[in-house]
């Protein structure tokens, strides 16, 4: 289905680590390559805001005390971005709180430091599987949305009773047509939007966020 063909598609995934720690940026590297990740790695923040690739899944593996930029300065200027891979924050003892802080500003989590490789490995596997199913929720809704933009006008106005939950007769009643109009015009649109049910529908609509829109949206 589509689904699976967005995953064949999907690039593969890359660990990106950013620390100034040059040790343990090469022994996290081989300890990651070691598991079959690929693996990029860089030891400042502007290097890795330049060249890594962020339209890949994945994710980042940021220190948070770095000379020049820290990782929280790196956070932000993701932010501003729009990139939603996820970032793994790695803290010393002292910047506990900091790190709570990031986490509270849409990091996936931190470790503390020395991080414990078994921990990272978690982790890191956790973050990539957030991102992937980031990636495929981002392209089911943008797949919705293109469909949407498809349907005639009287479709749209029939979808929208449909989201808001009305039944075939009071849908009817709202738009003064006949049941069987709507009907006829409900079944069009379900086949140009490849589904089978109200709720089906609506979850979609929920998932891509298309209900989070104001109601002359579809």
């Amino acid at each position: 289905d589509g689904s699976a063909a967005r995953r064949r598609n999907m690039k593969k995934p890359i660990i990106h680590i950013v620390d100034d720690d040059v040790e343990l940026v090469e022994s996290f590297t081989l300890l990651l390559q070691t598991m079959g990740w690929e693996v990029a790695s860089y030891t400042n923040g502007p290097d890795f805001l330049r060249t890594s690739d962020l339209g890949s899944p994945g994710c980042i593996v940021l220190d948070m005390r770095m000379p020049g930029m820290t990782g929280l300065e790196v956070q932000e200027e993701l932010i501003k971005r729009g990139c939603k891979v996820p970032i793994l924050f790695l803290s010393a003892h002292g910047s506990i709180s900091i790190a709570v802080q990031a986490v509270q500003h849409g990091a996936m989590d931190f470790l503390e430091k020395p991080v414990d490789p078994f921990a990272l490995v978690q982790k890191v596997s956790q973050a990539v599987t957030l991102s992937i199913e980031r990636i495929a929720q981002d392209s089911q809704a943008e797949d919705f949305r293109s469909k949407l933009g498809l349907l005639t006008p009287r479709e749209k106005d029939v979808i929208r009773e449909v989201l808001a939950g009305a039944q075939n007769k009071e849908a009817a009643r709202k738009l003064g047509l006949e049941v069987s109009t709507v009907k006829m015009h409900r079944a069009n649109a379900f086949a140009k939007l490849g589904v089978h049910s109200q709720s089906e529908l609506i979850k979609l609509a929920y998932s891509s966020r298309v209900l989070d829109a104001k109601k002359d949206n579809p």
